[in-house]
């Protein structure tokens, strides 16, 4: 009786640890935030799992360079869209300044995309 009582108990410790690791790993908003940069390319791809795939160009300056003067450097902001009306509204922003919304996971699942990142809207187009 008390064996059987205590592999119960057990399991039901692992099952709802596993589920609280995967709950934090994929479905947990770690961050959101708002980056802007330079569209470079939105895209439609994958094997099995079809997602819309983009990358953001960001230049900045990096303080930490040997040269006394600031060089400049470029930072690649990439990311995924789960939003077909987000994405369709990017594939025609291709090499504009673009701010975009986006929310950050610890991990990535093959159907939301391939990336941490995950646009959820736009903020501005210049």
């Amino acid at each position: 009786m008390k064996k059987g009582r205590i592999i119960t108990i057990s399991s039901l410790i692992a099952i709802i640890a596993v589920a609280l690791f995967i709950f934090i790993k994929f479905y947990f908003v770690f961050g959101e935030g708002v980056k802007a940069g330079e569209l470079n390319f939105v895209v439609y791809k994958g094997y099995i799992f079809k997602t819309y795939e983009g990358k953001a160009i960001q230049a900045g300056f990096n303080s930490k360079s040997k040269n006394a003067s600031s060089a400049i450097q470029s930072y690649e902001f990439e990311f995924s869209i789960t939003d077909p009306e987000v994405a369709d509204s990017l594939m025609r922003c291709g090499g504009k300044m673009v701010e975009l919304h986006y929310k950050e996971y610890l991990g990535a699942l093959p159907w939301r995309g391939q990336q941490k990142y995950i646009v959820d809207r736009i903020i501005s187009v210049r």
